[in-house]
Parts: structure tokens; sequence; C-alpha cells
């Protein structure tokens, strides 16, 4: 992005309307900037005889006409000067923010890094409340990684607004790409917080364009690993002799089931399963991550776990439902419950997220938009993600036509004349 010049002038006019008892009228100054304009006192004034209208200025060789001159062309400089400066450091320009500067008023023009540090400060006030803690300390990374850039690449500490374009954009992702080499999810990461940075100068009218409208970030093909309904029932059936493995193989079970992540699982208390008026079961809950809704109805299995485990030693306190575990320690434990299961794959609980989602929703036909609202998905598009076609599912998908164009369709019995083959 360029920044674009533009339309900019200031001439300066009697107010006639406002004359004094001296015969004198005030001086007033005109700026505009793209036909909108806005007009400011220059404290002077003069008899309209002693005015050019044409010029813009005061006529005549006296003392006074030539301090008033003088003043004037002091103010067009200034102006002038405004304007250039805010053309290279914030790129947006107004006919009030010129008359503001003149006044003395916002004429200091915040940076980018310390744009990125407010945002910060934002960020962490919020922490808990709009944004989780683990998201902070994203930020914080990305503010170190644009700062180093800064130091590396640019050779600078800080810059302006106005120096922030396509350019500078492609120029930060390649650093991260080659020189600190970040896959190419990583440096998404860091773009999208540098974006928000960025679109939040741009609302502020820090800048008069949004320099990311033709950035194409590189595209990340996602691939979600699931495991198959027969894997699934091998992990059911396996007895692992000790308590905790088992109860941490009926957590994973559960989670393959309801679709819950382990820290839904975690905070989930008594109140988050309620009895619908057909005498049905539902968790609903707010998940942790998004701050969305989610509602999930109880299939039988993890119905019997439930109840399995009501009043044990694996009940949680407070209300919660159950009494996990580190995160950390049940993946281990998913590694041994894996090879007891005969599964070739690294089991970890996230996993029966995504096995919920494609094997027993998406295969067995339940609609993405009802799958997006059980998993509690801000957007489709995130559910979208899960939504690969099984084997399994194109089976019964192809099963299900075969049965609705059964007769409708028909083979002529006709053979057609085929022409003798001839050895000379």
């Amino acid at each position: 992005m360029q920044n674009t010049r533009s339309t900019f002038s200031v001439l300066f006019y009697l107010n006639t309307g406002k004359t004094k008892k001296s015969g004198k009228c005030p001086i007033m100054g005109r700026i505009s900037v793209d036909g909108k304009n806005t007009a400011f006192s220059t404290g002077m004034d003069i008899c309209p005889a002693d005015w050019d209208a044409n010029t813009g200025t005061a006529t005549g060789k006296s003392k006074e006409v030539s301090g008033i001159n003088s003043q004037i062309e002091k103010y067009k400089c200034e102006i002038a000067g405004y304007y250039q400066n805010m053309l290279e450091n914030r790129g947006y320009i107004t006919a009030e923010s010129l008359k503001n500067a003149l006044q003395g008023i916002g004429t200091k023009q915040n940076s980018v890094m310390q744009e990125f540090a407010a945002l910060l400060e934002e960020k962490a006030k919020s922490a808990g409340i709009l944004i989780t803690d683990s998201a902070v300390v994203k930020y914080r990374v990305a503010y170190r990684h644009f700062k180093d850039f800064l130091r590396e690449k640019q050779h600078v500490d800080d810059i302006p607004f106005g120096r922030v374009d396509i350019e500078l954009i492609e120029s930060f992702a390649r650093y991260m790409k080659i020189d600190l080499r970040f896959s190419a999810t990583t440096v998404r990461v860091n773009m999208k917080i540098f974006r928000t940075l960025v679109k939040r100068a741009y609302s502020r009218r820090m800048l008069r364009q949004d320099p990311f409208f033709d950035y194409v970030p590189e595209r990340i093909p996602v691939r979600r690993r699931w495991i198959s309904a027969a894997e699934i029932e091998r992990i059911m059936n396996i007895e692992m002799g000790y308590p905790s493995l088992d109860f941490t193989k009926d957590m994973f079970v559960f989670a393959c089931f309801t679709g819950i992540s382990y820290v839904d699982l975690y905070n989930l208390k008594h109140d988050n399963i309620q009895t619908q008026e057909d005498g049905s079961r539902m968790l609903i809950f707010k998940r942790h991550k998004t701050g969305v809704n989610s509602c999930v109805p109880l299939l039988p299995i993890p119905q019997a776990i439930l109840e399995k485990y009501r009043d044990s030693q694996f009940t949680g306190w407070g209300g919660k439902v159950f009494r996990l575990q580190t995160l950390t320690g049940m993946d281990k434990h998913l590694k041994q419950i894996a090879k007891a299961a005969k599964v070739d794959k690294r089991l970890s609980f996230h996993l029966a997220r995504h096995s919920y989602a494609t094997t027993v929703c998406l295969t067995n036909g339940v609609p993405i938009e009802t799958l997006s609202r059980m998993l509690g998905h801000a957007s489709i598009y995130t559910t979208q993600i899960y939504a690969e076609v099984t084997r399994t599912k194109i089976n019964v998908d192809m099963s299900k036509l075969e049965k609705q164009i059964e007769g409708k369709y028909e083979l002529a019995e006709t053979v057609p004349n085929r022409k003798r083959k001839i050895n000379h």
C-alpha cells in the first residue's frame, strides 16, 4: 500500500458577518481535505478595504499589513508541514486533524510499538473475561517477534503507522518463515495478531487505508486425526487393571460420544446435565475456549459412564462431575491404553473430540449445522474442518442412493450390430 495523496488546500477570508465597531472584520482560515473543510480563527482582523479576496492577503505597504501577510504565510507553512508529516507517518489526513495540529491538539502520533504495547495492556486486563490467559501469552510473543523484526531487518526500534504497507507485512512474514524457521501455522498466528493491531489503528484513523487489504496469507491444509468406530470399540472393551487407567479410558470414551474438550470436561458440573421435557438428558455448558453455548444430547454410553462414577473416588468436588488429573497425565495414560487396545495411532485426549465429530456424527449422517452447535463452534467454517469423508460414509451414502434410484433406470437390451472383422 502506498500513501494516497489527498486533495488539500488552505485559504484565508474575511468573516464579514462579524464586523467590529472599528469597521474591521476577523480574518479566518479554511482548511480543505478531500472536499471536507473546517475553519479556524487567525486572531487577526482588518478593514475590508485593505483585503484582497482573490489572493487571500492584505493589501498595502503599512507595517500592520506586512505583519498580517507574514502571519498568513506562517500559517500556510505550518499547515503544509503538518500535512506532510501526517502523510508520511499516518497516511490518514482530515481537515479537522490539521486544524487540531495547528492548535496543538493531538500532534503526537503514536507509533506501531506504542500501540502494540497499549493493545497488550488491553488484552492483559481482559484475561479470563474476554480472552484466555494462553491467548495473552500469544500476544506477548507476537509483540516480541515484531520488535525483533524491526531491529534486525529495518534497523529501527519503532516505526510510524504510515510505514506499515503490504511490502512491510510480507517482509515480516518472510522473516518469520526464513530467519525464525517458523511453521506456516505459527506465522499465521503471529500475523493474525499483527493484523488485529493494524485494524485497531485503522479504526482509530491512524491509517488512511487498511494495508492488509492486498495481503493473502499462506493457505494451511488442516487435517484432523480421528479413530474409527472399530478402534473406539476396542478401547471400550479393554480392561487396564488399574483404576486410574480405566478412568482415563472411560473419560476418553465419554469425550468420543460427547465431543467435549478436556477443559470443559474438567469444569463440567452437575448443573450442566439437564433433563429435557421428553425425559432425555443433555449437556448444556458454555465453552471455555469460545464462550459459545454447547448443547450435546447424552447418548447411552456417556450416560452409563456418568452412573459408573457417581459417588466414586473420581467424583469431583464443588459440584463438579469428575475429578480429572492433568491433561499431560491423561495423554500419558492414553499411550498405554492405545498399546493395550492395539490401536496403532498416537492417542491424545483431544483426538476424542475429532472422533466424535467425524466417526460418531458425520459418518452417521448428523448435519454439519447440528454438529457445529453441539461442538460449540463460533463459526460453521471451523466445523467444516472435521468434514472429512470416510469410506464408511461413502458406502452408506451410495447404498442409500442405490435404493432411491432402484427401478428408475433401465438399460436397453438390444445389442448394437458390430462389424465383423474380415481376415484376408
